[in-house]
């Protein structure tokens, strides 16, 4: 079976919706370190984006400028609890793209048990990105073998 770099697992994944200060700023910066396109977009009277959209090698992420208690940005929360994972179809070249943009490398690429070479890294508005490309397909059951090997 051939190896795709994107799992087709993957390709209709839950749509992530993040919340940014500066959601304008993040729009650009996401097209010049990661090649998004902005597919549609709607601006408040006040200048703030009230909501976007944007691919990412393909993936579709919505964002927007943070708004009151429920929705604050990472950077105003003192973190994120979540990683936006992404498949592409070359993890390094999208690395050193990031990294010349602003992007803080968290994990430098390298292949992983679980079959994909991947890479973490942090924009400059707080979220963490892990950017994925498949090697290998395997098994769940040859996943958790290699993963507790590594645990030994």
């Amino acid at each position: 079976m051939p190896t795709s770099p994107v799992p087709k697992a993957y390709r209709n994944a839950v749509v992530a919706h993040i919340v940014i200060d500066g959601a304008a700023a993040a729009i650009d910066f996401y097209a010049e370190a990661f090649g998004a396109a902005e597919l549609f977009r709607i601006d408040g009277l006040d200048g703030r984006v009230v909501h976007a959209e944007v691919s990412v090698a393909g993936s579709t992420i919505m964002l927007g400028d943070a708004e009151g208690p429920l929705f604050r940005a990472p950077t105003a929360a003192g973190g994120t609890t979540v990683g936006l994972h992404v498949f592409v179809d070359d993890v390094d070249a999208l690395a050193r793209r990031a990294v010349a943009a602003g992007a803080e490398l968290l994990q430098s690429p390298a292949d992983q048990f679980h079959g994909d070479r991947t890479a973490i890294l942090r924009d400059p508005f707080g979220h963490v990105w892990v950017f994925l490309t498949h090697l290998e397909n395997l098994t769940p059951d040859e996943i958790t073998r290699r993963a507790r090997d590594l645990l030994r």
